[in-house]
């Protein structure tokens, strides 16, 4: 296991059947054998090892576990949700495990991995380095600051996205406003959400109360030992069961 990142972050003593989820969880992840001058984690999804350059300089490009959470979710849920040739949209996508995921996973979606513009460069590299040669298609990786010149960017009239994902984008930030309406021009009557959060502070509580005004909720994985939830969230009156 790759302790460093995870252990930390338990505050509770799991329950039986939260335990055995958590721990198949966290065995995706392995540390390198040898040190070398680049800092990278490495994590076994889809069949394949995927290896995660970091810059420690920015939250935004450090693996957080709920990212683990939602990949374990698309590989272990790859029937239900299948993603061949689907449109995928990952916002804050950081260090782009789950874009790649998205990417290499047998079915193969079309993916576009966004961020801030300090971002890309550190995102392109991982996408890129792990996901040529081994998926359908090769995912993009575009600018996206939450709430400003999304239609310019990204008009609606060519947002068709199946699937929106995000990990841990809802924190002590002072940009939830303009998460929420991201996420509301990106998505459609019938695009699925799909949103791993770290429960922290009742200021990203409110958040998802806000985030019910515009979006039907439901609780996919409920993980307290390690304060992660996973929804799945679709436009109000449309859920699918």
């Amino acid at each position: 296991l790759f302790i460093p990142i995870i252990f930390p972050f338990f505050f509770s003593y799991p329950d039986a059947k939260e335990g055995a989820l958590v721990s198949e969880i966290m065995k995706k992840c392995f540390s390198p054998t040898l040190i070398t001058n680049v800092t990278w984690e490495g994590f076994y999804f889809a069949g394949s090892e995927i290896r995660i350059t970091e810059a420690t300089g920015s939250f935004g490009a450090v693996v957080w576990p709920s990212a683990i959470v939602l990949c374990h979710f698309l590989e272990t849920n790859r029937e239900e949700y299948n993603l061949s040739d689907k449109n995928v949209i990952e916002i804050g996508a950081g260090t782009g495990l789950i874009s790649i995921v998205a990417s290499i996973l047998v079915t193969g979606a079309h993916v576009i991995a966004t961020d801030l513009p300090d971002i890309l460069g550190n995102l392109s590299y991982n996408v890129l380095r792990n996901t040529k040669m081994r998926c359908k298609h090769q995912p993009q990786v575009k600018e996206l600051t939450w709430g400003v010149d999304l239609e310019k960017n990204f008009p609606q009239s060519d947002c068709e996205f199946h699937y929106i994902m995000a990990a841990d984008v809802v924190y002590s930030h002072p940009y939830l406003e303009e998460l929420l309406i991201t996420f509301d021009h990106l998505c459609k009557e019938d695009t699925v959400i799909f949103w791993a959060m770290r429960f922290r502070l009742d200021k990203e509580n409110r958040f998802v109360d806000r985030f019910q005004s515009l979006f039907d909720l439901e609780v996919i994985y409920n993980l307290p030992s390690i304060q992660i939830k996973l929804y799945k969230a679709m436009r109000k009156g449309r859920m699918k069961t």
